[in-house]
């Protein structure tokens, strides 16, 4: 999927969370803030899952990824884990 955002998205600089490739799920296009890329939380902790527990996991996402704001071009974090 990111291949074809990228392509699709081209003229946009896009910010990538390192590592989540896997969880991008789409696109946010909001009328006054530049395009982002959305990642899905729960593919997220799936990623992280891959070397720690869930708890670890939550936690490491909740401070190190999605409360790290980065500019504006800081992706979205589709809360995802119902």
């Amino acid at each position: 999927m990111i291949d074809e955002i990228m392509e699709r998205y081209q003229d946009e600089d896009l910010l990538k969370a390192d590592g989540f490739d896997e969880a991008i799920i789409g696109v946010c296009e909001d009328f006054n803030a530049p395009v982002r890329l959305v990642y899905s939380v729960k593919k997220c902790i799936k990623v992280l899952m891959k070397d720690m527990s869930y708890e670890e996991a939550r936690e490491y996402f909740d401070f190190n990824v999605s409360g790290a704001y980065v500019g504006e071009k800081t992706p979205v974090w589709c809360q995802d884990e119902f």
